[in-house]
């Protein structure tokens, strides 16, 4: 078996903004693995500024991942660690080698050969209230019904203004409403914003303070008045036994599953078997990936057979994406048998 990598870096059709700041590209990078006449595709997505893993030897990290490929996917994850998005990488490329029927076709099921979907959420990136608005407005018309707002960079405001525009026109029943602070909230202000928030019937606030901070974090999923689902929190923890005792301290009402921050599908898994444990909710989201990780993920999260919509609409927002099976209809994702993978991924890559 032979092993090589590829950074590629995607471009936003639109500059999008969180309370972290604006992005205009997003980097990412392949493992491409071969055995005689197949191959195997994984994305390592990593978040410049969020992954755990952004550091400056992380392509040191790859090329050492790469030339070892022999040390097989459970040893080389084990020595990987402090590298989730290489773990998810290499998992991803593994089952895509050795897939019987194609390698962008990681987990057979009705998913893939009956078209049946995953409910999805429509993501509002960060703007001017106009901005927002109108991104709004396109969701809507797209046939969501369940939306997610990204809030903390703009004045609050105008955030509550948005909110409350969308619960003038829409029920909680017509439309679920999500909101992701990113960890925006200053801990003398979290409470009162959250009480803020709750006259708008918010389904869930996602991180509304930075991470680490279990304690405070503890008090505000026991006195909050809407739900907190934990995200970034999650991020860097890979012992099982330090998850758990996060999840029993903040007792949080959902967590949300990013493999490419988490460490891949099985890390996920770790996590969700928990969620379960002590009765929390949870969702998949991706993380910016390309069509080839969202693909992995999307497939993956079918075989769970949550009814929740997931966060996983993210494929449309670049200019050079790879063009690809997926398709989002009505608040959906699907995979059409009636598309292929471009021949420029194979091209791009070096397959």
């Amino acid at each position: 078996m032979e092993a090589k990598y590829k950074r590629y870096i995607l471009n936003f059709k639109v500059p999008s903004g969180t309370s972290r700041g604006v992005m205009t590209e997003k980097e990412t990078w392949f493992i491409i693995l071969q055995q005689e006449n197949k191959f195997g595709i994984g994305e390592c997505g990593l978040l410049r500024g969020l992954s755990v893993d952004d550091v400056p030897e992380y392509e040191t990290k790859l090329a050492w991942a790469c030339n070892n490929i022999h040390l097989g996917l459970e040893q080389l994850q084990e020595e990987l660690t402090d590298f989730p998005s290489i773990q998810f990488g290499l998992e991803q490329a593994f089952i895509s080698l050795d897939s019987k029927t194609s390698p962008f076709e990681l987990f057979p099921s009705h998913f893939i050969q009956k078209e049946i979907p995953v409910a999805i959420n429509g993501l509002i990136w960060m703007g001017d209230e106009a901005y927002m608005l109108s991104q709004l407005e396109q969701k809507l018309e797209d046939g969501f019904r369940c939306i997610k707002m990204k809030i903390g960079a703009i004045a609050f405001e105008s955030e509550l203004s948005i909110l409350k525009a969308i619960r003038d026109r829409f029920s909680s029943e017509e439309i679920e409403l999500r909101v992701d602070a990113n960890g925006a909230f200053n801990t003398d202000e979290a409470m009162d914003k959250l009480k803020r928030l709750a006259v708008y019937e918010i389904h869930s606030i996602e991180q509304p303070i930075k991470s680490g901070q279990w304690d405070f974090l503890e008090e505000l999923c026991r006195k909050t008045p809407l739900p907190i689902a934990l995200d970034e929190e999650l991020i860097g923890i890979s012992d099982v036994t330090i998850k758990e005792s996060l999840l029993q301290t903040v007792k949080p009402q959902y967590v949300i599953l990013k493999p490419s921050l988490v460490g891949g599908f099985r890390k996920s898994k770790e996590w969700i078997d928990l969620a379960k444990k002590y009765r929390i909710g949870w969702w998949v989201t991706s993380a910016l990936e390309s069509n080839v990780g969202l693909n992995a993920i999307a497939q993956w999260t079918y075989t769970l057979q949550t009814k929740m919509p997931q966060g996983l609409g993210t494929g449309g927002l670049f200019t050079n994406n790879f063009d690809c099976p997926l398709e989002v209809r009505g608040g959906h994702l699907y995979y059409r048998q009636n598309k292929n993978w471009q021949n420029n991924l194979i091209s791009n890559l070096c397959i």
